[in-house]
């Protein structure tokens, strides 16, 4: 018994991640759809006043996410069918009751108009996601699901700690700057990560930040740590976007030793809180090009070490930009908050100090935002 139904788990788990992937048939919701049909026609028949004819809007629209092509035709039928056997029903109460003038009750011409539009709409959705190959589900949470996937996913040995927060600009859901990475080295001692920030924002920004990430993320590790970065030149200047650079900030850091080196393509130099002297100094390395301005570009790094209580911040310019600000100015403001976010030299007990950073300094900034932390116990 125990193994009859270990087999039905199995099945209906299985079942359930085909259904939602979109691998599976459709026709268990089609039936239960084409079900709620004469049911919503009996629930008109009987009480005209809480079931309207354009209660079929619902299952036209449910279908409309659900089903194949194919099968919204068989649903829309059915709904059709249904709507028509309501205007006879109700054509025949009224006929047959004894004032016709005051039965309001019926399929009006505007009733089939809307249930006529919501169909179309509903087919052209269908269509759409049939052709993209992606069920309403999955394909809606695909790039979120992508988007979070590319974020720091590395696990740190005991000592080390890392904060990250990403915020988009405008409030939209992705971002154009990114964070990636990866445990490399000999028994992957070394850290690598990559701090990017696409040019432009919004969607469009986003878009080219998720390809960007992916491609950034196989070339971590897969090369010399200094041959990271005109590798991703190289790779941005192929793809012939009309906006198409980047600024990025490398990380190479020994996790046995603290010892660090930052390699930077356009972007902000980075800012470590020395905790025995308790200030913060900024790591500006001898700043290369953007990436994808120009071929053959070299990248100089600055070198550092992180002591225990020592804190790295990395960050990109949505948090120290602002109009009529200067960017030291900015990194100044950036760095005080963050002696008073993160004290003891480390956010220790502070869980989400790159958000509060975000929140305290760069709120009302329409730009996209990223913060990392980096500390040694």
């Amino acid at each position: 018994m125990r193994k009859r139904l270990r087999r039905v788990r199995r099945r209906l788990r299985t079942a359930a991640v085909d259904w939602f992937r979109g691998g599976a048939a459709d026709w268990p919701v089609l039936c239960a759809l084409a079900l709620l049909v004469p049911l919503l026609i009996a629930l008109n028949v009987w009480w005209p006043a809480w079931a309207p004819p354009t209660a079929l809007v619902l299952p036209i629209l449910a279908a409309a996410l659900l089903l194949r092509p194919g099968s919204l035709v068989v649903l829309y039928a059915l709904a059709a069918l249904g709507l028509s056997a309501e205007s006879v029903i109700h054509t025949g109460q009224r006929v047959a009751s004894d004032h016709p003038e005051s039965y309001t009750y019926g399929v009006t011409p505007g009733a089939a108009l809307v249930v006529g539009a919501a169909g179309v709409g509903g087919l052209l959705l269908a269509q759409f996601r049939s052709r993209v190959g992606v069920p309403w589900w999955g394909g809606s949470t695909m790039l979120f699901d992508l988007r979070e996937r590319l974020r720091v996913q590395s696990r740190l040995p005991d000592g080390w700690h890392a904060d990250m927060a990403l915020r988009p600009a405008g409030g939209q859901s992705f971002s154009g700057d990114f964070v990636v990475a990866d445990r490399t080295g000999p028994g992957r001692r070394v850290l690598e990560v990559v701090l990017a920030d696409v040019s432009g924002k919004g969607m469009d920004a986003g878009s080219r930040a998720l390809l960007l990430s992916g491609a950034f993320g196989g070339l971590l590790g897969s090369l010399p740590a200094h041959d990271f970065l005109p590798a991703a030149n190289g790779y941005l200047l192929r793809q012939s976007w009309e906006e198409g650079f980047a600024t990025a900030v490398h990380l190479v850091l020994d996790l046995d030793t603290g010892e660090y080196e930052l390699l930077s393509a356009g972007h902000l130099p980075g800012m470590q809180r020395l905790a025995g002297a308790g200030r913060w100094e900024t790591k500006e390395a001898l700043e290369g090009p953007a990436l994808g301005i120009y071929d053959g570009a070299k990248f100089e790094g600055v070198r550092g070490r992180l002591n225990r209580g020592d804190v790295l911040m990395l960050c990109t310019d949505g948090m120290v930009e602002a109009p009529g600000r200067d960017l030291s100015e900015g990194m100044d403001r950036l760095m005080g908050e963050a002696d008073r976010l993160v004290p003891g030299g480390g956010p220790g007990g502070v869980g989400g100090a790159a958000s509060r950073l975000i929140e305290t300094v760069a709120r009302d900034i329409n730009d996209d935002r990223a913060v990392l932390l980096l500390w040694r116990d």
